[in-house]
C-alpha cells in the first residue's frame, strides 16, 4: 500500500503544502493530506480521486453510506470527511449570516425598499447572537393595526424558532416621524412579543434621505 511518505516528495501533496500553502492543493491532494493512507488495494492519491467524484456530484448531502459505498473505504475515514465536511459548512454559514448591531445595519440592510410607492412593512428575523435569518414583508399599504395582525409577524419567528425580531417600514412621504398607527401598532406587537418571548428590539421608519429608530428615540 502506498501512503504520502512513498511518493516522490515533488508529488507528496503534504510537502507541497508545507512549501506552497493550502491553497495550491488540488482539492483531491487536500483531501489525501486529510487522510494520511490509502487503504487495501489503493494508495491515498487514488482513494483521494474517487472520494472528490463523489463529492462533487453531492457534496451537500453526502452521507456515510454514500462514501463507504467506495469500495476499501471503511467507516473511521468516511467519519473523517464527514466530520470536516461538517466543520466547513459551520464556520462558512457563521462567516456569511449578518448580524445586526445597529438601526444603521437595519437601514443599510433595507435599501431596496427605500423608493417603494407604497409603504411596506417587513420583519428582520433574528437568531440569539442577532444574525440575520430572514427579511419577510408582512405587508403592503398604509400600515394599520388591521393590516399587520400579530399572527403574521410571528408566526415565521416561532416557526424558525428566532430569538428576536425587528420590525421595519417605509415612509413614501419623506417624513421621518412616526405616527399614532405606527406607535400603536408597535406597542401591540410589543405586547404579542412579550407573551410569544421573542423580544421586539426596533422599529425602523426609512426614507431615502434616512431613519428613524424607536429604540434610539426611546420609544421601545
Amino acid at each position: 500500500m502506498k501512503t504520502i511518505q512513498n511518493l516522490e516528495e515533488i508529488n507528496k501533496p503534504r510537502e507541497k503544502l508545507y512549501k506552497k500553502g493550502a491553497q495550491a492543493l488540488k482539492d483531491y491532494e487536500l483531501l489525501s493530506v486529510l487522510l494520511g493512507s490509502g487503504v487495501k488495494g489503493k494508495d491515498v492519491i487514488t482513494l483521494s480521486k474517487e472520494i472528490i467524484k463523489i463529492l462533487e456530484l453531492d457534496f451537500t448531502s453526502i452521507t456515510l453510506e454514500k462514501l463507504t459505498s467506495i469500495h476499501g473505504l471503511g467507516r473511521a475515514k468516511a467519519a473523517q470527511i464527514l466530520a470536516s465536511i461538517e466543520l466547513c459548512k459551520r464556520y462558512v454559514g457563521e462567516k456569511q449570516k449578518l448580524r445586526i448591531s445597529s438601526s444603521r445595519d437595519v437601514y443599510e440592510e433595507l435599501i431596496p425598499y427605500k423608493d417603494k410607492q407604497q409603504e411596506y412593512f417587513l420583519c428582520m428575523y433574528l437568531d440569539g447572537a442577532n444574525h440575520l435569518i430572514n427579511t419577510e414583508v408582512i405587508s403592503i399599504g398604509t400600515l394599520n393595526q388591521s393590516l399587520v395582525h400579530p399572527r403574521e409577524v410571528f408566526s415565521y419567528a416561532i416557526e424558525k424558532r428566532c430569538a428576536s425580531i425587528i420590525i421595519a417600514h417605509n415612509h413614501p412621504s419623506g417624513t421621518l416621524e412616526p405616527s399614532l398607527s405606527d406607535i400603536n401598532v408597535t406597542k401591540r406587537l410589543q405586547e404579542a412579543g412579550k407573551i410569544l418571548g421573542i423580544d421586539i428590539l426596533d422599529h425602523v421608519i426609512f426614507t431615502n434621505d434616512g431613519f428613524y429608530s424607536f429604540k434610539e428615540e426611546g420609544i421601545l
